[in-house]
């Protein structure tokens, strides 16, 4: 047994962080291709986000970030950085209750209103951050949001510039 079986094990998942990472990628570049908007997964270590998709009537592609956690209750976070680069931000949960998975497509404008940040003068002053249990409550207009509609409406598709 590896060293990588063995953490695996201990987790009790038959796959690593990486996979699980790389397979929510790819589930969001699937999904919203076939939601009409073609998207694809840039490679490893790209740097800012993680999927670019090109809506149809949109000259400039969005680059969204992704940004996958198994559910867990309390101290559990969905973070990302002041600093970090993208349009859309893709939060996928995993093992939710009464769902196998849930997915948040939601524009960077709005994840910036909407997020926790800590006192400017800490060293964390740059994170942007939600329990992960909370997830569902702040962006429930949000869910399953592949048309990438701004509002999480169905409207009309507008990019968002930073």
């Amino acid at each position: 047994m590896t060293a990588l079986d063995e953490s695996n094990e201990t987790q009790g998942k038959p796959y690593t962080r990486k996979q699980m990472g790389d397979a929510c990628e790819m589930l969001i570049a699937a999904e919203l291709t076939l939601a009409g908007v073609p998207a694809l997964k840039v490679p490893d270590n790209w740097p800012g986000y993680d999927v670019i998709a090109q809506p149809p009537g949109l000259n400039e592609p969005l680059r969204i970030s992704v940004k996958s956690r198994t559910f867990k209750k309390g101290a559990a976070f969905v973070e990302y950085l002041e600093t970090d680069t993208f349009d859309w931000l893709a939060i996928v949960l995993l093992n939710c209750p009464d769902h196998s998975r849930r997915i948040f497509l939601i524009p960077r404008a709005v994840a910036d209103a909407k997020a926790r940040k800590n006192k400017p003068t800490t060293k964390t002053a740059k994170e942007r951050y939600w329990p992960i249990d909370q997830i569902a409550d702040v962006f429930p207009e949000f869910e399953d949001n592949f048309s990438l509609a701004p509002e999480g409406d169905g409207s009309i598709l507008t990019p968002c510039k930073r």
